[in-house]
């Protein structure tokens, strides 16, 4: 089959662009020729794939996006694809893969003048395009939560929607040679054993709660504090971020260290991942840490939050959000004698449940429906 993929924006290290290139890949691993446009391209595209940069004129991103869905449709009509797989939701598609969450959702809880405004529309007009009755786009769901609100408010019929497994690589597994990775990376970062190593995995720092990290790392006791830092991967701007560590009085505490390939030894060195997000479809740092035994301190917006619960390898704060839970939390967790028994736990779930299949899945249900 000849494929084509598109998404708004193409860079390395964004959880959706990853899992638009794992699905790729397996697409290619079976026969299949994929094609995949961008609005915007950044970074390194894993080879054999290739983005092609769709050009627009228009400025404003709600309009941008509109017109490159245009374009996209016209580039597969020339093209004669058998499909058109999107990562974002525009018009015309075959299949969507629903990484974001439901935008409808969060508006009704917004005024009537956000749901009036000319952005609002357009985001609101290009989901219904995807969900609504009467369209036939095939939808690949990777988060339960968020397949509840798309039936609730679209009434989409239950037979377009197919809820997928996780999808995190297995080279985020806890190896044989675990001990030593961890210890050569704690060297690396300049780490003894009497640090305390936290970690936040993610591109969007506003979004993932960098702030709420900071602040409970500026509240621990100075002792403990002066021994613990905070790594922070992601491909985003911390200038912000920086400002305000140094206003924490937490800036020799806390490293941005950029987009990065080596997550797998950051997971081993870690003693505990922080994922407290403000919004959150899935989170998949929040399993890449479980498949690395590492315990998770996270919020319950996180769509896989469920799994740090069933998998009793950390814990998920309370709803509404309170800093003063997390401050505690975090205190406590860094003391906790439950940190050996968290990893046991994680090794566990990991062999008892799929963690791993999403692109295989994706790839079968997109061959079964093209085929009938």
């Amino acid at each position: 089959m000849k494929l084509a993929f598109a998404l708004f924006k193409y860079f390395p290290y964004g959880g959706l662009q990853r899992d638009c290139i794992k699905i790729a890949q397996e697409c290619v691993a079976r026969g299949h020729t994929v094609d995949i446009f961008a609005l915007e391209v950044s970074g390194e595209v894993p080879p054999p794939l290739s983005v092609t940069c769709v050009e627009v004129r228009a400025r404003i991103n709600y309009r941008r996006y509109a017109q490159f869905a245009l374009k996209v449709g016209e580039l597969v009509d020339k093209g004669k694809y058998a499909a058109l797989v999107g990562f974002n939701k525009m018009p015309g598609l075959d299949f969507y893969y629903a990484a974001d969450p439901c935008f409808a959702a969060k508006a009704q809880e917004r005024s009537r003048v956000y749901n009036l405004l000319p952005r609002t529309r357009s985001f609101l007009n290009a989901e219904k395009s995807v969900f609504s009755p009467q369209v036939d786009t095939q939808i690949l769901l990777i988060s339960p939560a968020e397949q509840e609100n798309f039936a609730r408010i679209y009434h989409t019929q239950p037979e377009r929607m197919h809820l997928l497994p996780p999808g995190i690589q297995r080279d985020r597994l806890a190896p044989a040679d675990y001990a030593q990775r961890r210890h050569a990376k704690r060297v690396e970062l300049g780490l003894n054993d009497g640090h305390n190593m936290l970690l936040m995995v993610g591109s969007g720092f506003k979004t993932k709660g960098v702030d709420r990290s900071l602040h409970a790392l500026a509240r621990l006791p100075e002792t403990v504090r002066h021994k613990t830092r905070l790594y922070i991967v992601g491909q985003d701007n911390p200038r912000t971020f920086i400002r305000m560590a140094k206003e924490l009085n937490v800036a020799e505490q806390v490293i941005f260290l950029g987009g990065r390939d080596d997550i797998p030894d950051l997971l081993f060195a870690a003693d505990l991942l922080l994922h407290p997000a403000y919004r959150e479809n899935t989170g998949t740092a929040l399993l890449e840490s479980v498949a690395a035994q590492l315990p998770v301190l996270c919020t319950a917006e996180c769509g896989y939050a469920f799994h740090i619960r069933a998998a009793q390898c950390g814990h998920v704060l309370s709803t509404p959000f309170a800093q003063s839970e997390m401050d505690a939390t975090l205190q406590s967790m860094l003391a906790s004698p439950e940190i050996q028994q968290w990893k046991e736990n994680a090794a566990c779930y990991v062999k008892e449940n799929d963690l791993f299949s999403m692109p295989e899945r994706a790839v079968d249900l997109i061959e079964k429906i093209i085929g009938n």
